[in-house]
């Protein structure tokens, strides 16, 4: 059985982030829907998608870290084109 090292409580509206490093890509939307052991993130500019609590490295200052070797392809993907949309510079 594998423990959770987390230092405060994830709440809805933590904003996420990968361990390696960079900006917010989103923000937690729910946390243990019906019980089961994920998150529901959202990420800017592809929608919501569901997180193992396994891939929680950390949380603090209201941030949920994210393992990105414990993400599937496609939530990596849309991590990597969430600030797609945004101007430089804006």
């Amino acid at each position: 059985m594998e423990k959770y090292h987390v230092q405060e409580k994830i709440k809805v509206g933590f904003q996420a982030f990968v361990s390696d490093g960079g900006e917010e890509f989103g923000a937690v939307r729910q946390v243990s829907p019906g019980g089961r052991p994920e998150l529901v993130v959202y990420v800017e500019n592809a929608g919501d998608f569901t997180v193992p609590l396994s891939a929680v490295e950390a949380v603090h200052s209201e941030k949920v870290v994210l393992s990105c070797a414990k993400l599937d392809r496609k939530l990596r993907h849309a991590i990597g084109h969430a600030h797609d949309a945004e101007k430089p510079g804006a």
